[in-house]
């Protein structure tokens, strides 16, 4: 399934496509050349967590999407983590209890990420890494130009050597992100929107739509790219669900999530 929008909506408003590649190439260039002067100086452990000064988020513009983007997408959101809590609750229990017994630290991971507004909150998930995983990125990237250049262009690694074996079955079957439901409960997030973004991802972010939505769980980007395309590529997606955000869009990317994850496409 496939979600399809107007014509005339997909353009509205927005750039040509020549200068958006030109946006999205040149905020991956400027995010290797930082790195790459990290690395050169020597200062391993700021290659993984770079601490520049974050590009502060665009002041929101009007809302858009009406009653349901006022009141309606919370209620849902609440309503639909409810219902589903006798169900995902001991599942979320079990899979931590088999994260834990496979090396004994702590199965759960909390990271700041930016929510709306940018306002900063701690995301849940099941721990897939290994327990002193920062420290192995960074290494990692010290010593491969290879990795430095995937870690700049996406911020993630596809064949991510810090990630156990339990550990990438629970993200090729996005397990991993139910706690997650646990955030969405507390406000911080939403079912569907933006990928949560982390706090020293902002200067890399040249939008605003982002900071008017509550990150999501799943969302448009998550179901259309997944482990394909650039950081800075995310951008589009983002303003499209912005301008398009409606209860039956949420429902049919809920939906085409359940296919991602029976395919066992995640990272």
């Amino acid at each position: 399934m496939t979600v399809q929008f107007r014509n005339q909506d997909i353009h509205r408003g927005r750039p040509p496509r020549a200068e958006r590649r030109r946006r999205m190439t040149a905020a991956d260039g400027r995010n290797l050349a930082r790195i790459t002067r990290m690395r050169a100086a020597g200062d391993v452990g700021a290659i993984a967590s770079s601490h520049a000064p974050a590009r502060p988020p665009t002041a929101p513009t009007r809302a858009r999407g009406g009653l349901y983007r006022a009141a309606g997408k919370r209620l849902c959101d609440v309503a639909l983590i409810l219902v589903s809590a006798p169900v995902v609750a001991p599942i979320v229990g079990l899979l931590a209890l088999l994260v834990f017994v496979a090396d004994g630290a702590n199965p759960f991971f909390g990271q700041p990420r930016v929510g709306r507004g940018g306002r900063i909150f701690t995301m849940w998930k099941l721990r897939t890494m290994v327990p002193d995983a920062e420290r192995k990125l960074a290494e990692c990237l010290a010593a491969s130009p290879e990795m430095l250049k995937e870690w700049a262009r996406n911020q993630k690694l596809r064949n991510d050597p810090r990630i156990t074996r339990l550990g990438r079955l629970l993200r090729r079957t996005s397990l991993d992100e139910l706690p997650q439901l646990f955030n969405v409960l507390r406000g911080d997030m939403s079912l569907v929107g933006p990928r949560p973004m982390l706090p020293n991802q902002r200067e890399l972010y040249d939008g605003e739509a982002y900071y008017r939505l509550r990150p999501g769980v799943t969302g448009l980007w998550q179901v259309s790219r997944r482990n394909a395309g650039s950081f800075a590529g995310r951008v589009a997606y983002d303003e499209e669900y912005d301008r398009q955000i409606s209860a039956r869009l949420d429902g049919k990317l809920i939906l085409q999530t359940f296919h991602v994850v029976i395919r066992a496409t995640g990272v």
